[in-house]
């Protein structure tokens, strides 16, 4: 899963214009700005896991077939996973402010 996350963003490196400066950085490429888009990428990871683990409860739930510890299991990975998708675009909602906060400082 790693690697579909990051292979398009590898791909998408041949339609970046080419830094003049030779360090293979772009010139508006501060650590904050890094370091947000790691952050980024590891909640949209996160995100996705969270929505696999829905599926996954999902299922659970349908093909319990009656039997009461299994849809007890399904519900209870539904219930955490919403739960870890509600606190997933909390933390989102909190870099981004942060992020703009530091930026707007910054400038």
């Amino acid at each position: 899963m790693f690697a579909l996350v990051l292979v398009p963003l590898a791909a998408a490196a041949q339609f970046l214009p080419p830094d003049a400066g030779g360090s293979g950085v772009p010139n508006d490429a501060s650590i904050s700005a890094i370091i947000i888009r790691i952050i980024n990428i590891l909640l949209a990871i996160a995100g996705l896991v969270a929505v696999i683990f829905l599926i996954i409860g999902g299922f659970r739930y349908i093909t319990a077939g009656g039997n009461e510890e299994l849809s007890e299991s399904g519900k209870k990975s539904i219930q955490n996973a919403i739960i870890g998708i509600v606190v997933i675009i909390l933390s989102f909602v909190i870099v981004r402010i942060i992020s703009n906060a530091l930026i707007a400082n910054a400038v």
